[in-house]
């Protein structure tokens, strides 16, 4: 693959938040984008056009993910750079959890995460060249009450992050890690505000975060200036990890 040209960037929840955020910072860097979404379609400005594809998928369905890559596949070519983003949360204590909301919650975070690297990573081993980002969370190696089934989903992506990054280092493709901590997301803005003020103390810097601020990070794992970065997670949470 030509690394000076246009790289054909695939984001699953590309279409709020975090995703939306990162999907504008590889326009803007002059990359072609996939973006997958599946509950709230983009905004009116992301209109398509040369450089964006936008497609509906769920992302627990192989069947979905094949259309989606196909059909991006045919309008900018083999897959450069992944973003997986897409997320789901079913909060309860753990005595009250049902099956159902632990696998869910696994299925959309964590399987749909081996689904996705998968099928990227056909055409970037062909093509000796690959950027795969994976979204997880501070809550991964934090833990946070009501939260274990999304905890141990976004746990299991920084174990899967890191043994492909071992398996495909030597193809020249790169497998990171970023963990946000509290961002500025339409779920988070939806507690009530006490909980936000209560996450805001709770981060040295004494606030949350802006979706922007996360999808530079992702941006940076993406680009080639990180080339020589892998197996890595990266934090980006104000200070409430301290690093993981």
């Amino acid at each position: 693959m030509d690394q000076s040209s246009p790289r054909h960037v695939v984001i699953t929840g590309g279409a709020t938040g975090i995703g939306l955020a990162a999907v504008r910072r590889f326009l803007a860097s002059g990359d072609k984008v996939t973006l997958c979404y599946r509950n709230h379609e983009p905004p009116a400005d992301l209109a398509p056009k040369e450089n964006l594809f936008e497609t509906k998928v769920d992302v627990t369905s192989q069947q979905d993910i094949e259309r989606a890559f196909k059909q991006g596949e045919e309008r900018f070519g083999p897959v450069g750079v992944l973003v997986v983003n897409a997320g789901a949360t079913a909060d309860t204590l753990m005595l009250r959890m049902s099956e159902d909301a632990w696998n869910k919650t696994i299925d959309t975070n964590l399987t749909a995460s081996y689904r996705l690297t998968k099928r990227a990573l056909a055409s970037m081993v062909r093509n000796r060249y690959g950027r795969i980002v994976l979204i997880s969370s501070v809550v991964a190696v934090m833990g946070s009450a009501g939260q274990a089934n999304y905890a141990a989903s976004k746990a299991g992506m920084i174990g899967l992050g890191r043994s492909l990054a071992r398996e495909v280092a030597s193809r020249n493709i790169t497998v990171n890690i970023v963990a946000p901590g509290a961002v500025a997301t339409d779920m988070v803005l939806g507690l009530p505000q006490e909980r936000l003020d209560t996450l805001s103390k709770e981060t040295p810097m004494g606030r949350i975060a802006h979706p922007d601020e996360i999808a530079s990070a992702i941006h940076y794992l993406g680009s080639d200036e990180a080339s020589f970065v892998t197996g890595a997670v990266l934090a980006v949470d104000g200070g409430l990890s301290m690093g993981i």
